[in-house]
């Protein structure tokens, strides 16, 4: 039996992680934290707010982060200090915070995956457009999301430039205005932020005299929980900390 603590239990995401494992018959929910709604029961989860005790309480085989980036940096550093795996939904995490991660969680000999987006689709979007990249001429990305996404650009938008720009180096397009959104590896990304949205990215190539378009939409959380279930019953093959859910999909590497 998989074991889960969910941090952000009271959230969005986190209900829809209480959610999704409590439909699995290899898995459950042992404890949810959070700030907010402590000593609520959330989808029969008592919310509580110290980490390090439910640990203690529970006993448990993983635990499942989505929160923001500085409670999610202490959840991760509580978990590796305690030997229990962290898979980490929460964006926002600038590269300072992503070296210093990796080097603690190396030297404590812990096991973490930070996945910018955990859609299945998502993932394949992103190895398409490395596909493509070599082929074409330049390329921008738009992201939208709803009102609520602290983070902008998006961590799927600044992990799809980033595989773009390991098979083609692109330097944006220079115009007169300054509405271009932020450069990440030569590439523009313009962000949207509606009511109304969930998650969504298009990623928009061009060459002479055409372009290539490739979206994909998550239309509800759900869309997610595919890739935090797959994440739990792979928690054996983190070792260190992996950065993206292509790695435990893709473990020896996509040919393109």
């Amino acid at each position: 039996m998989i074991k889960v603590i969910v941090c952000g239990a009271y959230g969005r995401m986190g209900q829809e992680v209480i959610k999704a494992v409590s439909k699995e018959n290899d898995m459950r929910v042992v404890g949810g934290i959070d700030v907010r709604g402590v000593g609520e029961s959330i989808l029969g989860v008592t919310i509580k707010d110290n980490l390090e005790s439910l640990i203690k309480e529970t006993e448990p085989s993983a635990i499942v982060d989505f929160t923001r980036r500085e409670p999610a940096i202490e959840n991760i550093k509580i978990g590796v200090k305690n030997n229990i795996p962290v898979i980490v939904g929460t964006t926002g995490f600038t590269q300072e915070d992503l070296d210093e991660l990796k080097g603690f969680v190396e030297a404590n000999n812990g096991r973490v995956l930070i996945a910018p987006n955990f859609a299945i689709g998502a993932v394949l979007m992103i190895k398409c457009a490395e596909l493509i990249a070599p082929f074409m001429d330049n390329v921008e990305i738009i992201e939208l999301h709803h009102d609520g996404k602290l983070d902008s650009p998006s961590g799927t938008s600044i992990a799809t430039a980033k595989a773009i720009s390991g098979k083609k180096k692109f330097t944006p397009a220079v115009y007169s205005s300054e509405a271009r959104g932020k450069t990440v590896e030569g590439i523009n990304i313009h962000s949207v932020r509606l009511p109304g949205l969930v998650a969504h990215q298009e990623v928009i190539f061009g060459a002479l005299g055409q372009t290539l378009s490739i979206r994909h939409d998550s239309i509800s959380r759900e869309s997610f929980m595919p890739g935090v279930i797959y994440a739990l019953r792979n928690i054996e093959k983190i070792k260190g900390l992996v950065y993206g859910l292509d790695k435990l999909l893709f473990p020896g590497g996509l040919v393109i």
